[in-house]
């Protein structure tokens, strides 16, 4: 068993044991499995599905970090919604700004927009959470 944390600036998500936990890092998607080797690694915002005695759950996630150390998986978000907690009007709403923000800087250097598209990652992760409960 892997003991999963996940907490945000405003709350703790969840505190368990899990069988395996599926994070979006910066390089992919990484799955952790018991004596998994040590790890750090910065999240982009998706999906984190972990399993319990093989019922999956899933959270969207957005920005932070992940740690991986002697079967404990520390989860530190920058936002972390369950699929109860997110308004799908407003997700939408926020993603609809973000790509109008985007199409205004379309003159601008791809890395001056990351941040305008971390946002519209982060609102389609949180649609896709709502749509798949």
């Amino acid at each position: 068993m892997l003991k999963l944390e996940i907490v945000t600036p405003e709350k703790r998500i969840l505190d368990a044991d899990v069988d395996s936990v599926t994070v979006p890092t910066a390089t992919g998607e990484a799955e952790i499995l018991p004596n998994h080797a040590p790890l750090i690694s910065a999240l982009k915002p998706g999906i984190l599905v972990y399993s319990v005695k093989g019922a999956a759950d899933r959270v969207a996630v957005s920005g932070g970090f992940v740690e991986v150390n002697e079967n404990k998986v520390a989860v530190l978000a920058d936002s972390a919604e369950k699929p109860d907690e997110v308004d799908p009007a407003m997700a939408k709403a926020d993603r609809d700004a973000a790509e109008k923000e985007l199409a205004a800087s379309a003159a601008a250097p791809i890395e001056e927009t990351e941040a305008i598209r971390e946002k519209i990652e982060s609102a389609n992760a949180r649609l896709q959470l709502a749509t798949v409960k």
